[in-house]
């Protein structure tokens, strides 16, 4: 059971990593969104285009939120 958590773990912060690289490129929010869901969708993430653009969104705007209090 360690072992799942600790890929899980591995594999979400990937994913925030890879996001917050996007997110501090110098281009523009909306194009940054649609890149993001298309690295979900190429490593797997099955999401129907709501709950993708729900999950986009909450991930730039935590991103957003932890570069303005640096």
């Amino acid at each position: 059971m360690r072992t799942l958590e600790f890929l899980t773990a591995f594999v979400g912060g990937a994913l925030v990593g890879a996001a917050c690289g996007l997110l501090f490129a110098p281009e523009k929010g909306s194009d940054l969104r649609v890149k993001i869901a298309e690295a979900l969708r190429k490593r797997g993430i099955k999401l129907n285009r709501k709950e993708m653009t729900d999950l986009v969104d909450e991930i730039a705007e935590e991103l957003q939120a932890a570069k303005e209090e640096d």
